[in-house]
């Protein structure tokens, strides 16, 4: 019963505050065509990183695990005119899912995409940019921190999802090395000198999870 009426309520803040539009409602039709894993945000989620976008004037972006792009429109969505997000993704059928999302959402221009293991590719990367996100596997969190530390500028946001998974991060299974990522992520974010940082628990379609924000300090 409280999973099913978390789900309900998110149904309901999603169909007051986060309506699919045909885009959107057209990336997740092909991506359940196109067999791709049903681990994109929900669209409440989306509709927060977009706010958070538009809250902090962020006019360029970065985002750690594209999949099929549907994080990467709503975020972009939130950019000013001559905005970009550089979106990053390992799998080459998902980068070839994404391009094709990005050019019928109309976002050729402001969404440049990077295939190849995203650490790699973080550390080719020049900042200063207003914002990351975070997406993309867990076991590499702890390094994704340190490059989100060297690419945002001062007063820049970092997002991590998935940094709770279930409760997992409590006391992560020795097998488990996504729960051991992110808890060790979490340990290094509470700590780092350059971030002031939450946690927030959620629930909701997507189980019980959680995501950390953190500020650069000035």
């Amino acid at each position: 019963m409280p999973d099913k009426i978390f789900e309900t309520v998110d149904a309901y803040i999603d169909g007051l505050f986060a309506s699919e539009d045909a885009v959107l409602e057209n990336i997740r039709q092909r991506a359940r065509a196109e067999g791709l894993p049903e681990i994109e945000v929900s669209a409440g989620q989306g509709k927060f990183l977009y706010l958070i976008g538009k809250l902090a004037g962020a006019s360029r972006m970065l985002e750690i695990g594209t999949l099929g792009g549907y994080s990467t429109v709503w975020m972009a969505r939130a950019l000013p005119a001559g905005g970009q997000i550089t979106t990053l993704e390992l799998d080459a059928r998902h980068a070839a899912f994404a391009r094709e999302t990005f050019r019928i959402a109309g976002l050729d221009s402001q969404c440049a995409l990077i295939e190849g293991p995203a650490l790699q590719g973080m550390e080719s990367l020049e900042g200063p940019y207003d914002l990351v996100f975070l997406d993309a596997n867990k076991d590499q969190y702890p390094d994704y921190l340190e490059q989100a530390a060297r690419l945002l500028r001062p007063g820049g946001l970092l997002l991590a999802d998935n940094v709770i998974r279930k409760g997992a991060v409590l006391n992560p299974p020795a097998d488990d090395a996504m729960a051991r990522g992110a808890a060790e992520f979490n340990r290094r974010l509470s700590l780092h000198p350059q971030f002031e940082s939450i946690v927030l628990q959620q629930v909701g379609r997507k189980g019980h999870d959680g995501l950390a924000m953190a500020r650069k300090r000035s």
